[in-house]
């Protein structure tokens, strides 16, 4: 299963002309997930090709202006647009209170329901062949990061030797490929006897780290991680204020991602005050090599 990636802002605080406001966006089984949703993010994913009509779920890290503004656009675009089956909402407590604030404020018929969901940690979502999971991070309000993970696959089944053994495609091949024996004309059929236990593989793995102070009591939670995002506010040089205001430099995130043997970084929520994101880049590079910041609408490869 594909698992696309695109970076539609890389800003925080306040949008520039060059950056949006930090949002990700991921697109697996054909449905997309939000993952914060600032002022101008709609606009983002008109300009990226990420549907708003297929997005399964928002994930709000925290309640802060820079990472909520776009909800009540957005929502109303949906409403606007004829959608009519539910959207899920997920953040940290106060989330069911923040999005009926939301809806109060944009004053609109809602053609579909919203389910809001508040966590603290562990799972958050569930489809049916992936997981998002909620971590506690250290900022100065309640603030969640978050892990996709596609379900491992175990083993690939062998359409062919099933069909020369006589079990016919249907229920039975899935009771078989979630390890259960099934019977065909009062014969036992076991799963390893249609399926290819060398070909399994291991789910893709991505982490959603926003506003925080660098801490390992989060590093369980994201250890190897495929593509690991983590904001990355500051410049060394001022980490007197990136402990003040609870953020990471960008060194500090690039230790993150040596420490939890991250194979991609991707820095993101970067202060406008930083022009240049070779700056950024350079200074993560002391810390951990396979190092990206991104352009808005860029996407980001697995």
């Amino acid at each position: 299963m594909t698992t696309k990636l695109v970076v539609l802002g890389t800003s925080c605080s306040n949008p520039t002309v060059e950056r949006n406001l930090t949002a990700i966006a991921l697109r697996f089984e054909g449905n997309w997930l939000l993952f914060d949703c600032p002022e101008g993010t709609q606009k983002q994913m008109m300009k990226a090709g990420v549907s708003y009509m297929r997005v399964a779920a928002i994930f709000l890290s925290h309640f802060h202006a820079d990472h909520v503004l776009g909800l009540p656009g957005l929502i109303a675009t949906m409403s606007m647009h004829g959608r009519d089956y539910p959207l899920h909402v997920i953040g940290p407590k106060g989330t069911k209170k923040e999005v009926q604030k939301v809806m109060n404020l944009a004053m609109f018929r809602r053609s579909f329901e919203i389910r809001a969901k508040e966590v603290k940690r562990g799972l958050a979502f569930r489809g049916e062949k992936f997981s998002v999971r909620a971590v506690p991070l250290k900022h100065d309000v309640p603030c969640l990061g978050y892990v996709f993970k596609e379900n491992d696959k175990v083993a690939e089944f062998q359409r062919e030797k099933a069909l020369k053994l006589g079990i016919p495609e249907g229920p039975l091949w899935s009771k078989l490929q979630r390890g259960n024996k099934v019977k065909v004309k009062g014969k036992t059929f076991r799963p390893e006897q249609v399926l290819d236990y060398s070909k399994g593989r291991k789910g893709k793995k991505v982490s959603i780290v926003m506003d925080t102070l660098p801490s390992d009591s989060y590093f369980d939670a994201i250890k190897e991680s495929d593509v690991l995002f983590h904001e990355a506010a500051f410049l060394d040089k001022h980490i007197s204020r990136a402990k003040e205001t609870k953020h990471s430099t960008a060194k500090q995130a690039a230790w993150v991602a040596s420490q939890t043997g991250a194979k991609k970084l991707v820095l993101v929520h970067i202060s406008p005050r930083y022009k240049r994101n070779e700056d950024v880049e350079n200074e993560a590079r002391q810390e951990f090599g396979n190092v990206v910041v991104p352009k808005d609408l860029e996407e980001i490869k697995l």
